[in-house]
């Protein structure tokens, strides 16, 4: 996978992706798209950008193919917006790859989403290293299967070091449990700091004042798999759906707050670097307050 920015080295190589999202074939063997890439003094480029990726097995059913097919012509797509989103200076690209409701899928199609990753991170890695991109993974990813794991946790350590993009894929990830989990290690933490402190339980107001300086918003924050975990990565500026869904499917609740949202009718498989652009110029334009009047 070939990026025209943030490099390590200066080794001018082909491009090894395409557009297209076609069911069969090796998803590393594409052309680049053919359009220039943006630079930042044209567009406010947001910092974050987050995308739920939809559309992958409707693409294929729409082609009377199996879902897999869609899965695998996602994967391109994936790796098309990556390339993008480091060409474009975007600092934190995550993208909504596995949900904790998705295990409810047939055992086959599961099984192939992780196939999938292994050849994914296999055919990758090493462009994605080269070019200084950071993998991180948020979600309860331990519980994917074995060999899926083993190659994550290697791209997870190779490019631990990077300073370009922060490629964010949320796996085994639902926002819920992602709060209730931040929740119970945020009490844990606020407990042992009473107790240190030797705070009663009876004395009341002393009791509220002190949970009132330790749980708040910004502590909470750090509990979360974007918080102190991954270097606290800041909430998304944008988020994006694609296929024509327009809801949030468990993702980044708390971290959306904020956020400005796209939804595309375009299937996530056919999401191409001209739709994003799209996209991020309609983003460019508008007005964000974050509750505020100007």
């Amino acid at each position: 996978m070939e990026f025209s920015g943030n490099k390590t080295d200066t080794a001018q190589g082909k491009s090894s992706l395409n557009t297209s999202a076609e069911a069969s074939g090796d998803i590393t063997t594409s052309k680049r798209f053919q359009i220039p890439c943006c630079d930042s003094g044209d567009l406010k480029m947001p910092t974050h950008v987050a995308i739920i990726m939809d559309g992958n097995g409707r693409w294929a059913k729409k082609r009377s193919l199996p879902r897999l097919a869609g899965h695998n012509a996602g994967m391109k797509a994936m790796i098309e917006a990556t390339r993008a989103a480091s060409d474009w200076g975007i600092k934190y690209l995550t993208v909504y790859a596995f949900s904790t409701e998705n295990w409810k899928r047939s055992q086959e199609e599961v099984g192939g989403i992780f196939k999938l990753l292994i050849k994914y991170v296999e055919s990758e890695l090493r462009e994605l290293h080269r070019n200084n991109v950071k993998v991180n993974v948020m979600g309860d990813y331990e519980k994917i299967p074995a060999a899926a794991l083993v190659k994550l946790k290697e791209t997870i350590e190779t490019t631990s070091n990077n300073t370009g993009l922060n490629l964010n894929i949320a796996l085994n990830y639902g926002s819920r449990a992602e709060i209730i989990r931040g929740i119970r290690s945020l009490v844990q933490k606020s407990l042992q700091e009473l107790r240190e402190l030797e705070i009663s339980e009876k004395n009341d107001s002393e009791l509220k004042a002190r949970l009132e300086e330790i749980i708040t918003e910004g502590s909470f924050s750090r509990e979360l798999y974007t918080g102190d975990e991954l270097g606290n990565i800041p909430d998304p500026d944008l988020i994006i759906r694609t296929s024509g869904e327009e809801r949030l499917s468990n993702f980044l609740l708390w971290q959306a707050a904020y956020s400005e949202f796209a939804f595309t009718p375009v299937m996530w498989p056919e999401f191409t670097r001209e739709e994003f652009k799209k996209i991020l110029d309609d983003y460019s334009n508008r007005d964000r307050r974050f509750g505020g009047r100007k």
